[in-house]
């Protein structure tokens, strides 16, 4: 659990670079709770991560970090991690797995990153032992890293200060950092509010390792819900997530698919696969009823992958534009 004293350390040394997002309703008649966005896709980078890169290189000593900066990343980090490196005029490389989208890899080369795609396994591998085979600098992990996880916990902070005691919190889960970032704001200042997690079933390793009570290997397939999900949740994360946590949600690539859309056709908010998750298990009605929140934690999603969506049939639609 990370104190209130780091994350609000945290919050005054990233005012500057992190917005304080809006936290909207979901105006949907059909909605089984009263649903709330916390729009994170209104980030510089279109991502929450800004928030713990800042926070984990700021608070780094001079020193550690004049070498440059890497991290390990499917997209969102990177750019974190790259918008903070352009600010103090160091080196940031950033290994991403081959399957990550060209938009996120587009947009860390466009802030002056350097990427290094190497498979899954390896990129993997670097994010387990923090650090990348030949290269060298100050490792910015994407999500055991204590700075990062204050940073993130500013996200509960504003929560809070816009819809006090929420029913339930619902949290996309990539590696377990924006987790446990908001539930240790959470468990602090509303004790009673339910804590959720969401993954897509294509990788959904914490809510295996909740069910098991330990962590456990599971099958990973890549899909566009590429921020979210993995093969195994990492042990050193595992004693910090595991008990901040009411629950785990495996959340189908359908419904990830629809909530994007929903969010696209409703709020006119652009979601990546992982920044819908939540919403898909709340719409669902998996959170229960009363006030509950859906972390939307970033908006970079390929333009075709977003078009394709958006222009799916739904189901009992004639592709053709009438009803089937």
């Amino acid at each position: 659990m990370i104190g209130l004293a780091e994350i609000r350390a945290a919050r005054e040394r990233i005012a500057d670079v992190a917005v304080r997002t809006p936290l909207i309703r979901l105006r949907l008649d059909e909605a089984p709770a009263e649903i709330y966005l916390k729009l994170e896709t209104l980030q510089p980078i279109n991502s929450f991560k800004i928030r713990g890169a800042a926070n984990a290189i700021r608070s780094a000593p001079a020193d550690a970090r004049a070498a440059g900066l890497l991290t390990a990343s499917a997209g969102n980090m990177a750019q974190g991690v790259a918008w903070v490196a352009r600010e103090l005029g160091l080196e940031a490389t950033i290994a991403v797995p081959e399957h990550a989208p060209q938009a996120k890899i587009a947009a860390i080369r466009r802030l002056g990153g350097r990427v290094l795609p190497i498979p899954y396994e390896q990129w993997w591998e670097a994010i387990v032992t923090s650090r990348i085979d030949g290269e060298h600098g100050l490792f910015v992990h994407p999500v055991a890293d204590r700075g990062v996880m204050a940073g993130n916990g500013t996200i509960g902070l504003e929560i809070l200060e816009d819809l006090p005691r929420p029913d339930a919190v619902v949290i996309p889960f990539g590696g377990g950092g924006l987790t446990v970032g908001i539930a240790s704001a959470l468990r602090a200042l509303s004790p009673d509010t339910k804590i959720y997690t969401a993954e897509p079933e294509t990788g959904a390793a914490f809510a295996a390792a909740l069910a098991a009570g330990e962590p456990t290997e599971v099958a990973y397939e890549p899909s566009f819900v590429d921020g979210s999900g993995s093969r195994r949740v990492l042990d050193q994360m595992w004693p910090l997530v595991s008990p901040l946590v009411d629950g785990a949600f495996s959340v189908s690539i359908a419904d990830t698919a629809a909530a994007v859309r929903t969010l696209a056709e409703r709020v006119r908010v652009i979601a990546e696969g992982a920044g819908a998750l939540a919403l898909a298990a709340a719409l669902a009605g998996r959170a229960g009823g009363g006030k509950v929140v859906c972390i939307v934690s970033g908006g970079n999603i390929n333009p075709g992958k977003l078009a394709e969506i958006l222009t799916a049939p739904r189901e009992g639609e004639d592709p053709q534009g009438g009803e089937g």
